[in-house]
């Protein structure tokens, strides 16, 4: 592989590159331009001097997810068989609020009007029950001129068992017309999650494909991928049809990376948190990424793979406010990019939680993305003040509070996704990145209960960096309802070869060869009469899948049946080679010495202000201290001590209790 490697992450407020060039990293920020993405990256890739042709840029968009979050796909019809045009308004029934007598209505995903229903309906056993007409496809021929969608999503009953219908449907439309066909999307069971997938497939499919397209124009030449939710990467021109793959595209790399970095210092155990400027990201990693099929996006389930975590709105520019009590909140509304917080000068004018850390000394001003970007300590404290004048405090009595309720809130999604599924925190590292994730590691630790933190090398762009170091994959799912004890091995190895075929074909498209590429195949299985499965791994042993599900039903549950065990559904993870990014081992001859002191609200003395590109392995730091590099700033705290390792991550250790307060 030639030429030069890009990852690039799209947030919300910023937009991180890490550019791999003859053997080294490098990293930049721009502000992002939420409205068209693509004109900061095309930004970035202007001021880091790089010539498109030799380019091979790899990338997490937040289009997709911004649309949904937004309620800004475009017009879509939906189609599906007679009777069931109400299927993705009725939904599961389940309830947000499941005490609450008088809750307010939700508008249905898709107007009624928007709502065909046609025939091409079959049964459970894979027999038409009503075959597909040409006066079908004739009314849907008049629905589409009446209501002009941009796109189409088809879900017709089992079409899991024969696509026909549906591959029917599509060829008689306009060619124009974004299609999203449910045997394509989400080849599986349960028809409202298969819906609500080729829906949102459909619904922001159009946004995702012009981006693209607009990026791919601006970049001639250049080869260009896209992170999947998954934490594998597609080729663009494939991605645009495959949109709802990318609704977790950015905080998936941040996952890749973390595994990335922390396999070669040696912590395979990772809690992380990835706090950006608008929200955070926190996950939990035991050797690889978790994968789930119950996703959600706002308040749409989405049942294509995707990296497990917890997201919540509390980044950097989470804006501090009171509510009718009094009572001070911390987001979700954040000052975003524009204007930003306070600080950044751009007319922000409520206060954040960036603010917060600057008035309390933990952010240097001078120092913010390598001395590129003043901050305006005026601005910050003036917004500071009118919060505190509203609570009766004092300003740093403000910050504090702010700082205090943040923290809490990003404590409370960690305990979510360790202590609640039965893990103990202080068994794993806690793992900070993002733009203000270490500001924050020494005060979550403590909250957790956890000794061990670090500070990843380039944390301040680490979904970026995952961006580089992620595989190109493909994650094939196919469902077949049989009792396991009837199936013969002969039968689903078939199965999955012909699964292994279509990966490793679509591989093959983006130049990966197939003796490169690795097969993970394995079984969803449930006892006979359950409604959910539990995934295991397939080798090739009926017997061996049976006691594997028996045995993880025991460890999930507690229990385990006596009842015969159903194959639901079957998956296979196809992936090819990752670029040959690796990071780059430190020099340990250098100086280890601060560059100064700064004052820090609450503590007594000065406190040391270190710069990260000055430090070589195995330097030793005691908290309380300040490191600032180009793209992150770490608080360390009192009571915790840092070592640098020789790959430059910054590894933390709690020697005591070392809250100090505020006054």
């Amino acid at each position: 592989m030639s030429g030069f490697f890009l990852g690039v992450d799209a947030g919300g407020t910023f937009t991180d590159f890490v550019l791999w060039r003859d053997g080294r990293l490098q990293v930049h920020k721009v502000l992002s331009t939420p409205e068209a993405p693509e004109r900061a990256i095309l930004q970035g890739i202007r001021e880091l001097g790089l010539d498109a042709r030799e380019l091979r840029l790899v990338h997490g968009s937040t289009v997709a997810t911004n649309a949904a979050l937004e309620g800004k796909g475009v017009r879509t019809l939906f189609v599906t068989n007679r009777g069931f045009g109400d299927l993705l308004s009725i939904g599961r029934q389940n309830r947000a609020e499941l005490y609450n007598l008088q809750p307010e209505p939700l508008e249905p995903p898709v107007p009624p009007e928007l709502c065909h229903e046609t025939g091409g309906r079959l049964s459970a056993r894979g027999e038409w029950v009503e075959p597909l007409a040409e006066a079908d496809l004739e009314a849907l021929k008049r629905a589409v001129e009446e209501w002009q969608p941009e796109a189409v999503a088809v879900n017709l009953l089992f079409s899991w068992l024969d696509d026909s219908a549906e591959r029917a449907i599509a060829e008689a439309l306009p060619k124009a017309l974004f299609v999203s066909l449910s045997s394509r999307v989400l080849p599986v069971i349960r028809e409202y999650e298969r819906g609500m997938a080729t829906w949102l497939n459909a619904w922001v499919g159009p946004r995702v494909q012009g981006y693209l397209q607009r990026l791919q124009d601006g970049l001639p030449g250049a080869r260009l991928s896209v992170m999947q939710s998954s934490g594998d990467t597609v080729a663009a021109k494939q991605a645009g049809e495959n949109a709802v793959r990318m609704l977790l595209s950015g905080p998936a790399g941040g996952l890749v990376a973390a595994r990335f970095v922390g396999r070669a210092a040696g912590r395979e155990r990772l809690l992380t948190f990835d706090m950006g400027g608008t929200s955070t990201d926190v996950a939990l990693i035991d050797g690889e990424p978790r994968l789930t099929r119950e996703g959600r996006i706002g308040r749409w389930p989405v049942a294509v793979p995707m990296v497990e975590m917890h997201t919540i709105g509390a980044g950097g520019g989470s804006i501090a406010w009171l509510d009718a009590g009094g009572m001070l909140q911390v987001g979700p509304e954040s000052a975003g990019a524009d204007p930003g917080p306070a600080c950044y000068g751009r007319g922000g004018r409520s206060p954040t939680v960036t603010d917060a850390n600057l008035v309390l000394g933990r952010l240097l001003p001078h120092a913010f993305l390598g001395g590129g970007m003043a901050l305006d300590v005026a601005a910050a404290e003036s917004a500071m003040d009118g919060l505190a004048t509203a609570m009766q405090c004092s300003r740093l009595e403000a910050a504090a509070g702010i700082l205090a309720i943040a923290d809490e809130h990003m404590a409370r999604a960690l305990r979510t996704i360790s202590i609640q599924r039965g893990e103990d925190p202080a068994a794993f590292t806690l793992v900070s990145f993002g733009g203000a994730g270490g500001l924050h590691v020494c005060s979550l630790a403590e909250k957790l209960g956890m000794r061990r933190a670090m500070v990843p090398v380039h944390g301040g762009v680490l979904s970026a960096l995952g961006m580089l170091a992620a595989r190109p994959g493909r994650q094939l799912t196919r469902t077949r309802l049989e009792l396991l004890s009837g199936l013969e091995p002969a039968v689903l190895q078939g199965a999955f070869e012909s699964m292994a075929a279509e990966g490793l074909a679509a591989l093959e498209e983006e130049g990966q060869a197939a003796e490169a590429c690795t097969l993970e195949p394995s079984i969803d299985l449930r006892y006979q009469g359950q409604s959910y499965t539990l995934e295991v791994a397939w080798r090739g042993n009926i017997g061996a899948a049976e006691e594997a599900f028996h045995r993880l039903h025991q460890a999930r549950y507690g229990h385990r049946m006596a009842l015969p065990v159903e194959l639901v559904n079957l998956r296979m993870a196809v992936r090819g080679r990752a670029l040959p990014v690796t990071l780059e081992r430190m020099a340990t001859a250098a100086p280890c010495e601060p560059v100064g002191e700064v004052s820090v609200a609450g503590l007594e003395g000065a406190v040391r202000h270190w710069r990260r590109q000055d430090l070589a392995a195995g330097c030793r730091i005691e908290g309380p201290a300040i490191v600032t590099e180009t793209v992150a700033t770490t608080w360390l705290a009192p009571g915790w001590r840092c070592e640098v390792d020789a790959l430059g991550n910054l590894l933390l250790e709690r020697r005591e209790s070392g809250q100090c307060s505020v006054s």
